[in-house]
């Protein structure tokens, strides 16, 4: 059983790998629909659509979109929820524990009318702040580690190519 685990996790790597480094587009565009997909894959509330379509909007890459966002949609949110608050708190000045136990409290007892209260505010406002910082620096660290990759296999292919001609 652990054999074909690992057998399947290969073959998704190599998956990934031959949409995603195969990809006959420029390694900007195929590196910024990664960053694109990693950003909205991150940020609560959207997700795969919001990344083709914001793809399709920037034209950019849409293939690398889609896989930016499935593979960051749902594993990283635990991770990056609890960044968020803290990030978020920090820029507003708040301490994060108050803003995490009242975002506990808030979403228990939600209410559509509580949106609209001040008080909700503080707590709504230093999440999503976080959410948007974190989202950015991850995609633009997914941006920059993807367009590195791409572009240094491409150019050891053009190398290996070259050594024969």
């Amino acid at each position: 059983m652990k054999r074909k685990k690992s057998n399947n996790i290969l073959r998704l790597l190599r998956l990934i790998y031959i949409k995603l480094f195969r990809i006959h587009d420029t390694p900007q565009k195929i590196a910024l629909g990664v960053g694109i997909g990693v950003f909205l894959g991150i940020l609560p509330g959207t997700g795969p659509i919001a990344a083709v379509f914001m793809a399709f909007v920037l034209r950019v890459n849409r293939a690398a979109a889609l896989l930016g966002s499935l593979l960051t949609n749902t594993w990283l949110s635990i991770v990056t929820f609890f960044l968020s608050i803290k990030v978020g708190s920090s820029i507003m000045g708040v301490d994060w524990q108050d803003v995490h136990r009242n975002w506990g409290q808030f979403l228990k007892d939600f209410k559509v009318v509580t949106l609209f209260k001040l008080a909700t505010l503080k707590i709504i406002l230093p999440v999503i702040i976080g959410y948007f910082v974190v989202s950015f620096c991850l995609g633009l660290i997914a941006y920059l580690i993807t367009l590195t990759i791409i572009t240094r296999i491409r150019h050891e292919s053009k190398s290996r190519i070259n050594i024969f001609f």
